[in-house]
């Protein structure tokens, strides 16, 4: 018979019965991520109370059941913990993603007709037309304008967004009503683009030029757009997000569509937001901003402020350290830099994050380094988009600590592999070569948060994203490979299924805090619709995460 065991001084030692899990839900699969380097993968999962209790194997989970538990066994597939997207824009989105989805269009020829088909089918002969994300790659060595839409809907007000949703064509009707005559002063290096006679083309460059027009379309009403943000969230939630970051509140019913949601239930998925710092604010401005910070619902959440010091490569609004090919992006979004430096620290002693939009390479340095230049704190930065990195800046990103949001998205929609694309063709190739380093950053230790950037379309051509030819030069510094290959840019080995983890499984999970706000790393939750799609893990290239950092793309 075994001895007994004993404490310290002799006396019997009776063991404790741990408390029954009792779950609420068990689910069972052929592989669990559960993102825990301590657990590694397992094979089932408890949660009680919406908290994860318990993780193991399949014949552990049978000793957990009880007659109230509900048990979904999911058979070969993958369960991961709840995705967390890192920069969307669900609210001004749905205004953004209005009208007709132009991503599909080949050439103008398709555009033109997709626009008077829409137009073909409005009652009101005189009514808008709308559409979004339109590709420049389609107007070749020719600046986007106004006169193709002109072309397809003659004498109608057209306004069409093209895909970075950083500028937009305006018909001759559209610019009339919103009584653009001419060139614009803004407080930011928003522009109405004009011909030699000082006509506009019809072409808008950044937020506050294209708000002219936008200010006066008609909308849908309020009920319809809480109607819609709630199916939105509800369609996030069924491709297995369970959090994003809101990277902006231009709506100022923004916070009124929320809580208007929930009013009516719970959304779909919980919400960080970050309103906008635009230049120009006053001090009274910027107080506000700061009181609003920890206004929240019962799902989302004000934590933290959104900046943009550039515009985009595509429109010629970027900030680089030399010009592009055509001679522009040469300047900021603020037109005086220094203001954005105080309004960063200003926000930093009051111990609110930041995140900025930065394109640039010089946009990227200057705010790296003003970042950088802060006391060191608790309070989390980010750049957001980092197109084209330079060594020197990359290596200062890592020692202070800032971290990283970056979207794929951006460099297979509307980039081609043979750089014959305009995004590449303005940069040239040493800055293209140099562009979404995302293995370079992680390799340096720098937190990268990947987004999917939303609103974007269903789909896209496949001739944007397609490999680059094994004879086309590649620079040995290049990430764009990371979303174009099916090789790991660190091993080069070919990507596989995720293989089964070796660790004992078994371990009773520590239960975790149910938060109101998205973490980045969520409770794992299964919802109806469709399951999320495996992982694909390389245990060789990112033995620390069980997903591997090139493979993510949230669509």
């Amino acid at each position: 018979m075994p001895a007994a065991a004993c404490d310290t001084d002799g006396e019997p030692v009776t063991e404790q019965t741990p408390p029954p899990l009792d779950p609420d839900l068990v689910v069972i699969a052929q592989v669990v991520h559960t993102l825990d380097d301590a657990e590694g993968d397992v094979e089932a999962l408890a949660i009680r109370d919406g908290v994860v209790v318990a993780l193991g194997s399949r014949s552990e989970a049978r000793d957990w059941v009880t007659d109230t538990t509900r048990v979904v066994d999911l058979g070969t597939a993958v369960v991961t913990p709840g995705l967390v997207d890192g920069h969307l824009h669900p609210v001004s989105g749905l205004d953004l993603a209005a009208g007709v989805d132009l991503s599909g269009c080949a050439d103008l020829d398709e555009v033109r007709a997709a626009l008077s088909a829409a137009a073909s089918e409005l009652e009101d002969a005189d009514g808008w037309v709308s559409g979004w994300a339109l590709d420049p790659n389609l107007f070749g060595d020719v600046e986007p304008h106004g006169a193709m839409l002109d072309e397809a809907c003659p004498g109608r007000p057209v306004f069409v967004m093209l895909f970075d949703a950083h500028s937009a064509i305006a018909s001759r009707e559209a610019l009339a009503l919103a009584d653009v005559t001419g060139e614009r002063e803004f407080g930011d290096a928003s522009r109405v683009v004009v011909d030699a006679d000082g006509t506009p083309t019809g072409l808008l460059l950044e937020n506050q030029a294209m708000r002219l027009v936008e200010a006066i379309m008609p909308r849908a009403t309020f009920d319809e757009r809480v109607a819609q943000l709630a199916a939105l969230l509800d369609g996030m939630a069924a491709t297995g997000l369970t959090g994003a970051h809101v990277m902006d509140m231009h709506d100022a019913d923004a916070l009124d569509l929320l809580d208007a949601v929930e009013a009516a239930g719970d959304l779909g998925i919980r919400l960080r937001i970050s309103p906008m710092c635009l230049p120009g604010m006053t001090d009274e401005e910027m107080a506000a901003l700061v009181s609003l910070q920890g206004r929240a619902g019962r799902r989302w959440i004000v934590e933290g402020v959104k900046l943009m010091i550039d515009g985009t490569i595509d429109n010629g609004t970027a900030w680089l350290r030399e010009p592009d090919t055509r001679g522009e992006s040469t300047d900021p979004l603020w037109l005086d830099p220094a203001e954005y430096a105080e309004r960063v620290a200003f926000l930093h002693a009051a111990g609110i994050p930041t995140a900025t939009h930065a394109i640039g390479d010089r946009a990227i340095e200057f705010v790296v380094r003003t970042l950088a230049d802060l006391p060191r704190t608790d309070v989390q930065h980010r750049v957001e988009h980092i197109e084209t990195l330079p060594d020197d800046v990359l290596a200062v990103f890592a020692d202070a600590g800032i971290a990283a949001g970056m979207q794929p998205t951006h460099c297979t929609h509307y980039t081609r592999a043979d750089q014959t694309d305009n995004w590449s063709v303005r940069l040239g190739r040493e800055r293209a070569d140099r562009a979404w380093r995302i293995g370079d950053l992680r390799a340096a230790g720098v937190t990268v948060a990947l987004g999917s950037d939303w609103p974007w379309p269903r789909t896209t051509r496949a001739r944007h994203s397609r490999t680059r030819s094994s004879g086309a030069r590649r620079s040995s510094r290049t990430s764009p490979r990371c979303c174009r290959t099916r090789r790991c840019p660190r091993c080069r080995r070919s990507r596989a299924t995720p293989p089964r983890c070796s660790r004992p499984s078994g371990r009773r999970a520590e239960p975790s805090r149910s938060v109101g706000r998205p973490t980045s790393r969520p409770s794992p939750s299964i919802r109806s619709g469709s399951i999320p799609t495996p992982s694909r893990r390389r245990a060789c290239c990112s033995p620390s995460s069980a997903v591997c950092p090139w493979s993510v793309a949230i669509s």
